[in-house]
């Protein structure tokens, strides 16, 4: 095998990010591996981490070769995992601890109190199993409206707002039913980490209550190289009007310099504190006009998919290209508006009504004509012919997103106008519509 080829795994490689990969910088010297296979890592209802790390560790052990990387592009299970195989394989990755530190989201509101208290919102860590839960969560100093959430979420799983008591023990029902699918998994995890008492008494059976935040949501992309907190780009998470659900993602952000400026700053200041290093992260913030306030809502360790194609767009490589380079102890090699496009977007094509059965999608050969008459367009279908709604993952509680559509332009307004045009293109139909 030529020495000179650098070996790197990915937990869930599929087709689609090999493709990516193989187009970074400096991919020629890399050669891509998957372990795990996507279906695993992509079902979001039951994870098995004990015997995932098994399965990882034995394709690894069995590889003929040097393991130089081992990576990962995806939230939980994927990224709690990373550090535990990096570790046993000698390859660069942040510690466990701080890593958790940031998906512990209790211990991540500690860590952030301690440095950046007036950009946190109120939060309590409560026991959904116990029966004064809400008369402890007032005791914390939090009234209606609130948010609760499990302490490891996985998307917008299991997260609620609460503006009556009604809602809490309608919240408190489900969640005693459904948080083990997420909490056994992260126990598994918590057990490998040396915990502060005060960390280990709250362990994934637990939630948090927090106070409510708004504004113009973004998400800060960054990485940590050697201790230097490096935020490269930040990207806006625009809505539907009138609803929560989101409308596109859109890059390059549209904030204020100035607020811009005070998030790449916070961030600096918050991953020094963690301890946070040689890894990829980002950070999602509030900016509210109203008051001028920002607030940091959470922090994941890792790029976000959805911004990859954007940042391929605008600056002419996949933010991958973080992922791998940190993985081989290389300073990023990220360009800065080197792409096609001044503007990208990640639109979500979405209908707003409780349940149906999709009976029309759009043909593969209709997909293909709209990519042929926008350049640059990609469409990622998120339902089939015959399918209910319901049954798709990942969805709000709002909406069911059919169709994820990623297109630059050269500003932000045709950007929209574009969209529109292709979006009046997508034919669906629907029966049994439930609404």
């Amino acid at each position: 095998m030529d020495s000179g080829v650098r070996n790197v795994f990915v937990v869930g490689l599929n087709d689609v990010n090999r493709e990516r990969l193989e187009h970074l910088r400096g991919a020629d010297g890399c050669r891509f591996h998957g372990v795990i296979a996507p279906a695993a890592v992509y079902d979001t209802e039951v994870f098995d981490i004990a015997a995932m790390l098994e399965e990882a560790t034995e394709q690894l052990e069995a590889f003929d070769g040097n393991v130089d990387a081992i990576v990962g592009y995806m939230d939980f299970p994927v990224s709690t995992m990373l550090p535990i195989l990096c570790e046993r394989f000698g390859t660069r990755s942040p510690s466990l601890a701080s890593l958790l530190k940031c998906e512990h989201k209790y211990w991540s509101r500690k860590v952030q109190k301690e440095v950046i208290p007036d950009y946190i919102p109120g939060f309590t860590a409560f026991d959904p199993f116990d029966d004064d839960a809400l008369t402890h969560i007032g005791e914390a100093g939090l009234y209606f409206p609130f948010f609760i959430k499990p302490i490891k979420s996985s998307g917008s799983r299991l997260g609620f707002r609460i503006d009556t008591p009604e809602d809490f023990y309608h919240a408190i029902e489900k969640l005693r039913e459904d948080i083990g699918l997420i909490a056994d998994p992260f126990n598994t995890v918590l057990e490998h980490a040396r915990l502060p008492d005060e960390i280990a008494a709250v362990d994934g059976h637990f939630c948090m209550a927090e106070e409510i935040i708004g504004g113009w949501q973004c998400t800060v992309e960054g990485y940590v190289f050697e201790g230097e907190v490096v935020s490269y780009g930040i990207v806006d998470s625009l809505r539907y009007p009138q609803v929560l659900s989101f409308f596109h993602y859109r890059y390059p952000s549209g904030l204020p310099d100035a607020v811009q400026d005070k998030m790449r700053e916070l961030t600096d200041t918050v991953m020094r504190h963690i301890g946070f290093d040689n890894s990829a992260f980002n950070i999602e913030y509030f900016w509210d006009e109203v008051q001028d306030r920002i607030w940091l809502l959470e922090i994941n360790t890792r790029i976000s998919q959805s911004h990859c194609d954007l940042f391929e767009k605008v600056d002419g490589v996949s933010n991958q290209q973080v992922t791998i380079d940190l993985a081989l102890g290389r300073r990023p090699d990220m360009p800065h508006r080197r792409g096609d496009y001044a503007v990208g977007a990640k639109f979500f094509y979405r209908v707003f009504f409780v349940d149906a059965v999709a009976t029309r999608v759009p043909s593969d050969a209709e997909v293909a004509a709209l990519e042929a008459d926008f350049p640059g367009t990609v469409i990622a279908l998120q339902v089939d012919a015959g399918q209910r709604l319901s049954t798709m993952p990942e969805q709000d509680s709002y909406s069911y997103a059919l169709a994820y559509i990623w297109m630059g332009a050269d500003n932000a307004e045709q950007l929209l106008e574009a969209y529109d045009r292709l979006a009046a293109r997508l034919v669906f139909e629907f029966d049994e519509v439930v609404g």
